[in-house]
């Protein structure tokens, strides 16, 4: 489910017009629609209405604020990854007593700020920072509520860069050491046991690893209840969403020239929680969820306009104005995007095979190559779809070039939610050099 649909031959976010949009605020531009991030987040609430739960939403998949205020005005906690992310937070009126702060490397600053705020629970990732945290907790007379990250050792199906829930990966603690590690955590005078925790990746398609880690974990949560009275269970995020062929249109598919459109069947909520409410509903305690990308991935798009075409006795090149610093996605992980043209293309109407190339110096810049799109001309618009997710909060001023503006779209009004930066802001802060 998303928002984006032709109506009058333009594309559209909810009522609202793409192509005005992008006049008005220029491009590259990153757009929302909020109806798509509230209706993903209560189809999942309602799936798991039988169980007692609190989902946490993933700041780091986008952190702008409107967002956020959207998602803390629903009731949803949120899990940080960092200072700044809580920060984000409560200053989008979230209440820091429902984040999570997870991360494998908490500085002293995070951790005393956290402390202060009042957080949930710390997710720890080592023996070494759960001692770490103790002994800044003492320092300052306070209790920090934790829960130990294991890694049940899962494998997820995901791109090796998402993937978190191996015994090869960084993060977690070994199923085999979380009872000794549990019981060194409950000698701690500064330490407060409230829940376990895990997380096994990102963009997982199927249902089964989250079935499979879910039991691996369930001995260990009764034990954990029985000995230390754990309140919590936080089975992570990782629920996939549709990259390839799911923008529909009246015929059925998103282009009726579309012949390369790769299959591709999600996985719905339904059928994750018809997997994952079984072995939850037996073990009395609340459940978490921090899903990200499910939320926000399909309820953005970066909107770009094609500046120059360029042939070669190979390619044939539709050089945008968007780049891999405004979304790094294909680069970094070979991600496949949906790209349509803002003006929906006749039944019928011719394609070509091209590569769509940002104007960043690196080879790497690109969104797609030898993919079959609509024949689209100098100074068009198109769309690069899913980009909610790992789109804008990963961007970066690479080439010196200003990070894009942001709309919020609901029903039929747009609204600005971060300006585009200029020149100017690029040196903000920067100081000359002695003479």
């Amino acid at each position: 489910m998303h928002g984006f649909h032709y109506q009058e031959g333009r594309l559209h976010c909810e009522e609202v017009d793409l192509e005005q949009v992008a006049q008005e605020h220029g491009t590259p531009l990153y757009v929302y629609s909020a109806g798509t991030v509230l209706g993903h987040y209560r189809r999942l609430a309602s799936a798991l209405s039988e169980i007692d739960h609190l989902i946490c939403y993933a700041v780091k998949a986008n952190s702008n604020r409107a967002i956020l205020q959207l998602l803390a005005r629903e009731g949803a906690g949120f899990d940080i990854v960092s200072g700044g992310e809580l920060y984000r937070v409560i200053a989008a009126g979230g209440d820091p007593r429902l984040c999570t702060f997870a991360g494998v490397g908490k500085s002293r600053e995070e951790i005393e700020y956290a402390l202060e705020q009042g957080v949930f629970s710390f997710n720890v990732e080592s023996e070494a920072e759960l001692a770490y945290i103790n002994r800044i907790a003492a320092a300052r007379d306070a209790q920090a509520p934790i829960a130990l990250r294991v890694n049940p050792d899962v494998e997820a199906g995901s791109h090796k860069y998402v993937s978190t829930g191996r015994s090869e990966n960084k993060f977690g603690i070994a199923l085999e050491r979380i009872a000794a590690v549990y019981e060194s955590a409950a000698g701690l005078s500064h330490i407060r046991i409230r829940g376990v925790q895990m997380h096994i990746g990102s963009q997982i398609t199927e249902a089964q690893p989250f079935a499979e880690a879910i039991g691996k974990l369930a001995p260990v949560v009764r034990d954990l209840r029985a000995r230390y009275g754990i309140e919590f269970l936080s089975i992570g995020g990782g629920m996939g969403i549709t990259y390839e062929a799911w923008f529909a249109s009246g015929s059925g598919d998103w282009w009726s020239g579309g012949g390369n459109a790769r299959e591709h069947k999600p996985l719905t909520i339904g059928a994750y929680a018809e997997a994952i409410l079984p072995p939850l509903r037996v073990l009395g305690v609340r459940v978490l969820l921090e899903p990200g990308r499910l939320l926000v991935g399909n309820a953005g798009v970066l909107l770009t306009r094609v500046r120059y075409i360029k042939e070669t006795g190979q390619k044939k090149f539709l050089i945008v104005d968007a780049g891999m610093n405004d979304l790094i996605r294909p680069a970094l992980y070979q991600s496949y995007h949906e790209i349509v043209p803002v003006r929906q293309p006749a039944d019928g109407a011719a394609g070509e095979t091209v590569d769509v190339v940002g104007p960043v110096c690196e080879s790497g810049d690109f969104f797609a190559q030898d993919r079959e799109l609509p024949t689209l001309s100098e100074g068009e618009l198109a769309a690069i779809m899913s980009a909610g997710a790992y789109g804008f909060v990963m961007a970066s001023n690479y080439n010196s070039r200003p990070l894009p503006a942001e709309v919020l779209v609901r029903g039929e009004r747009a609204t600005l939610v971060r300006e585009r930066q200029t020149y100017e802001d690029l040196v903000r802060g920067e100081r000359g050099a002695e003479p």
